[in-house]
Parts: structure tokens; C-alpha cells; sequence
């Protein structure tokens, strides 16, 4: 079997081959915040979908220069005959919140609210988001760090579904240098976004401290990278299957789907316990426990061998209590 350039064990790709291979459902909108990466991939999807492709701005408020980002995103758009719709959204963190995860709750939101509010004129399908191959190597170092695991180590996914909108992330085996070694042939001008350089961010001291770092000792290493990411996905996917299969087996039959039984979770070992328990909290109530919010919520059911015996445990936004024969979850 004949091998692409670069040998079997090759996970980097060119922008022009991860565009060629990309095959949404049509018409696809491309979150555009103005910087390269995001430039880059709306010129290369207008140049393969004409017609078919219109950019999403999302406009935080978080800094000064986002007027010149919003602007500078209406020039894009003008110049290569692109719609762009644009979005202003409330972005400050709430207490106890990470301004990123607040900032990508809020884009997030309203890409989807762009997305429906143009769904009778253009049916949106399909969004595509501009992290490259660098931006994946971050979130696995990230995750590393964190003590992560499996989920974590997969990285980011390159296609999902959320609100009805399917979302890619076509660049993710790209590198920055490459998009931007791209856009520099072409002479198509973007805007950087001067809070890419605070490095009170973890993710930007990575990228301005480790990745040289790294890229000297392992030149390689966004391939080895993006593999192990790879296999920890596909390691993932088996325990999701598993995981379902034994959550079936711990409901009662014709009773309540997210109500699981204390006396069939006790027959699983701990970490099918774990596995089935996450997918259950994740799934039916959209929390994810910590670790030691787990180990104590697998600890309480295995002494819960008696009537009286309760159970009442804070995970995420609620608290996991005994109901009778079953666990259940409440909001706080």
C-alpha cells in the first residue's frame, strides 16, 4: 500500500492538502476572528466552496482593540466578497470562572445564535473553527499537566455536534508556521491579537516558553504528538462503548434511563464502576466529576449495603444523593 510524503508515520499535513480532504455539509460559515489562522482557512474554504461560505464574527468586548478586530473582519470579507455576520456577546468571566472558558462559552453561544438566526435564509450546516496542529499540542501539554485522562489526552476533536451545528476543525494536522508561510506567499494581511502575547495565559506561556523548547530537543514532535493524541482517542472510544454497554446493564428494566441501581453498580469492578458512572453524570445530567469526587462517590457505594445508609455527594453544579434502590443527581 503506497504511503502519502513523509512516510506512514506522517501527521502534519500541508493547509492546501487539509483543505482538499475537507467535505462539509454545505453552506459552512467560518468563525473569523481576523488573526491568521482563521484568515487563512476562510480565504482557502472560499476559494474551494464559491458562494457557499460566509464568516461569523464574534466581537467579546474584553479588550480595547476588538473594534479594530471587527473592522479589520468587515475588510476581509469585503475584499473576497464573503458575508459576514457579527455578533456582540457578553463575555466577562462569572466568580470562581477562567476568563478563557468564559470566552469560549460565549463564542461558542453565539455562533450558534448566528447560525439560527440565519438558518432560513442560508441553512447553516456547518461551522468550521481554525485551530491548527500547534493549538492541539497545547492542549495536550494542558492536559498532561492537569492529570487529565483519557478524554483529555485525545485533544480536541476534529468534528462534533452541537445545537443542531455541525463544527471541523480542518487545520488541526496544520502547523502555524505553515498557514502563515501560506498567507505570506499570497500577501493576505491579518491582525494580531496583542493578548496572544500575555503570558499570564498558561496557553501562551507554552507557546512562547516550551514549544521551542521542545521543537530543538524534538523536531518531530507534532507528529509524535498528534499520534499519541490519536491513540488516546481511539482508546477512549472503546471505554465510551464499554461504558455504555454496562450503564444499560445497570438500569432497571422500563424504569427511568438516568436512574442507575446502587445493587448492580456494586456488581462492577472500580473502574468500570468510574467509566460508568462518568458517562452517566456526563450523558443524563452534563457533569463531570473530579477525580476525588469520584473516588468518593464509587467509596459511598460500596458501603451502601443497608436501608438507612445515604448518600449525598457534590459533583459539578449538584449533588449526587441515594433515591431509594437508585442513584440520582440534583441541581443545587
Amino acid at each position: 500500500m503506497a504511503h502519502p510524503p513523509g512516510g506512514p508515520e506522517r501527521m502534519t499535513i500541508s493547509l492546501p492538502e487539509a483543505i482538499a480532504g475537507f467535505s462539509p455539509a454545505l453552506p459552512l460559515a467560518i468563525a473569523l476572528s481576523g488573526g491568521a489562522d482563521s484568515t487563512a482557512l476562510l480565504h482557502a474554504a472560499a476559494l474551494k466552496f464559491p458562494g457557499q461560505v460566509v464568516a461569523l464574527h464574534i466581537n467579546h468586548g474584553l479588550q480595547a482593540a476588538a473594534a479594530d478586530f471587527e473592522r479589520h473582519c468587515e475588510y476581509v470579507c469585503a475584499a473576497i466578497q464573503v458575508p459576514l455576520r457579527v455578533l456582540k456577546v457578553n463575555a466577562a468571566a462569572a466568580p470562581g470562572q477562567s476568563p478563557e472558558d468564559a470566552a469560549r462559552n460565549a463564542r461558542y453561544e453565539g455562533i450558534l445564535a448566528l447560525c439560527r438566526a440565519d438558518i432560513k435564509e442560508s441553512a447553516i450546516q456547518s461551522v468550521a473553527l481554525a485551530q491548527h496542529a500547534d493549538d492541539q499540542v497545547e492542549t495536550l501539554l494542558l492536559a498532561l499537566c492537569r492529570g487529565a485522562g483519557l478524554a483529555g489526552l485525545a485533544g480536541m476533536p476534529r468534528r462534533w455536534t452541537r445545537g443542531g451545528v455541525t463544527f471541523y476543525r480542518p487545520l488541526l494536522q496544520v502547523s502555524s508556521a505553515d498557514i502563515r508561510a501560506w498567507l505570506a506567499e499570497r500577501h493576505i494581511h491579518f491582525i494580531e491579537d496583542p493578548t496572544n502575547r500575555d503570558e499570564k495565559f498558561t496557553r501562551n506561556r507554552i507557546r512562547a516558553r516550551l514549544l521551542p523548547v521542545l521543537a530543538e530537543v524534538f523536531p518531530q514532535f507534532r507528529d509524535t504528538f498528534a499520534r499519541s493524541s490519536a491513540h488516546a482517542g481511539q482508546a477512549q472510544e472503546l471505554l465510551e462503548d464499554l461504558a455504555k454497554r454496562d450503564f444499560s446493564a445497570v438500569l432497571a428494566e422500563g424504569g427511568d434511563p438516568c436512574r442507575p441501581l446502587i445493587a448492580r453498580l456494586q456488581t462492577l469492578g472500580r473502574a468500570s464502576q468510574a467509566n460508568v458512572l462518568r458517562h452517566w453524570l456526563k450523558t443524563c445530567h452534563k457533569t463531570v466529576p473530579s477525580t476525588a469526587q469520584l473516588v468518593e462517590l464509587i467509596g459511598q457505594i460500596e458501603a451502601c449495603t443497608t436501608r438507612g445508609h445515604h448518600i449525598n455527594i457534590k459533583i459539578g453544579g449538584g449533588f449526587v444523593k441515594r433515591s431509594g434502590d437508585h442513584l440520582a443527581w440534583y441541581n443545587s
